[in-house]
């Protein structure tokens, strides 16, 4: 007699090939490395020029647990100031796969939206952001860009306040801007209008390239300019080092943008300290990378800015610096 039982069927043992290739699969798994994001840098600066910020930049990263070539990527590329590559430099990064692009000053930014529309942009030692079309406003930028602005054109009117208590009887002075630069454009704008409130005229020295330096002083000179202010943007940066040595060469009183153009031995120097913005360019690039939406994330401002004068040069050139100048510098050059 049989059981109500219901009779069990052995189990059937895998074929020894099924588990050959389930191990293989497995191990070859194990062994494809996870994907790291990748950053694209884009800058129309030399690279040398940018190194300050490049560093800051890396730097800050690595604080925040983001190790260049271990857990994530950054594609460089520079454009040494030539504003026309920009469009093509910039589909390339995007071409890349990029996850976040970062884009420094004025021209680079716009490249950079013009490029796309939905990957993350961090933007930063732009001027005017919302003058340039980057974003809606800087407490809600909107779209896919947020970074921070170096306020640039705010800060024209206090150089040329430096300038003039520098040299308590000039009357006229010299501004050196790139026309063809978005970033420069509304700085002369501001030039102008503190100039006016300053009593000083105003000789708009205008350079769209390196080999017009020379020139545009001897221009300077001649319009019976005393003294000089050079504006913020990729193009004075670039060419930091032969700005700084005509100035000299003419025995003409300069305020510069920041600190690297005093270590090239220029006379002052008045703004936000400029490395640190690399540093905070990389604080905003993390929130995006755990999941932030540009849009979302305020345009920031400088908080401390740095006035810096060189006993050194003001000698070469045979210029007393007033006692009430030296009291507001935050470093002294002796």
């Amino acid at each position: 007699m049989i059981n109500n039982v219901q009779m069990r069927r052995p189990l059937r043992k895998p074929a020894l090939g099924s588990i050959l290739f389930a191990g293989a699969l497995l191990a070859v798994e194990a062994q494809q490395p996870a994907k790291i994001p990748r950053i694209g840098f884009l800058t129309s600066n030399s690279s040398s020029a940018e190194l300050p910020r490049v560093e800051q930049f890396r730097q800050g990263l690595r604080a925040l647990g983001h190790i260049e070539g271990q857990n994530i990527a950054i594609e460089y590329r520079y454009t040494d100031g030539k504003f026309d590559r920009l469009p093509e430099i910039a589909a390339e990064l995007i071409g890349l796969k990029i996850d976040v692009l970062v884009a420094v000053t004025t021209m680079p930014a716009v490249a950079a939206k013009n490029a796309t529309k939905t990957i993350p942009i961090v933007i930063f030692g732009v001027s005017d952001p919302v003058a340039a079309g980057l974003v809606d406003s800087l407490a809600r930028p909107g779209g896919n860009i947020t970074g921070l602005t170096n306020i640039a054109p705010a800060l024209s009117g206090k150089r040329l306040e430096l300038l003039k208590e520098t040299v308590p009887k000039l009357s006229r002075a010299a501004v050196l801007w790139n026309p063809q630069s978005l970033g420069d454009v509304p700085q002369w704008k501001e030039s102008e209008l503190a100039a006016a409130e300053l009593g000083l005229q105003l000789y708009s020295m205008e350079v769209s390239s390196p080999d017009k330096y020379e020139s545009a002083f001897k221009a300077a000179l001649r319009a019976r300019s005393a003294a000089l202010a050079v504006t913020t943007s990729a193009s004075t940066n670039v060419n930091r080092k032969l700005i700084v040595d005509l100035a000299m060469k003419n025995r003409l009183p300069a305020i510069y943008p920041w600190g690297d153009f005093v270590d090239a031995g220029g006379l002052m120097s008045y703004g936000p300290i400029f490395a640190a913005a690399g540093r905070d360019a990389a604080r905003l690039v993390d929130k995006i990378l755990k999941g932030a939406k540009p849009g979302d994330l305020p345009v920031e401002q400088p908080k401390k800015f740095e006035f810096i004068v060189n006993l050194k040069a003001a000698k070469q050139i045979g210029l007393t610096i007033p006692p009430a100048v030296i009291y507001q510098a935050d470093k002294v050059i002796k």
